[in-house]
């Protein structure tokens, strides 16, 4: 068992049947860590999956230089993907903020403070990758 999610921009009101895009979390699949991914990708800039591929290759990448391992991260067509998985089931996004949430009925998981959670995760990419610590606790102040 994990702590299970799937993350999309389809738009499809029965997304588990859909042909697009999700990027499925074997592990931190709770609302926390999303934020903080999704997150750490608008800060540094990236293109928005729903407007460019290069987006969901970019949201695997920092996802998986965090989780390390070959078994955490997956992407498929979501109807592929464990859609229904009794953890966190699916984030419905829109450019980087979740904007729906499908089969999921359980408590949100806030167990994770948003800036430390950046820190570990700008920590985990290579060195020349990494936003400045600054632009991270700016984003503190913002909440």
């Amino acid at each position: 068992m994990g702590n299970r999610a799937v993350i999309t921009w389809s738009d499809k009101k029965d997304v588990k049947k859909t042909t697009d895009l999700g990027i499925y979390l074997h592990w931190n699949g709770g609302r926390d860590s999303v934020e903080a991914f999704l997150t750490y990708c608008k800060l540094q800039g990236y293109r928005e999956p729903d407007k460019d591929n290069y987006g969901y290759a970019r949201l695997c990448q920092v996802i998986c230089n965090f989780m390390g391992g070959d078994l955490s991260v997956g992407i498929d067509q979501c109807r592929n993907l464990d859609c229904d998985n009794w953890d966190n089931g699916v984030y419905i996004c829109k450019g980087w903020e979740i904007v729906g949430r499908k089969y999921f009925s359980g408590c949100e998981q806030s167990g994770y403070d948003l800036v430390e959670m950046l820190h570990a995760i700008n920590d985990s990419m290579p060195s020349d990758d990494r936003l400045p610590k600054e632009k991270i606790e700016e984003c503190g102040k913002e909440q």
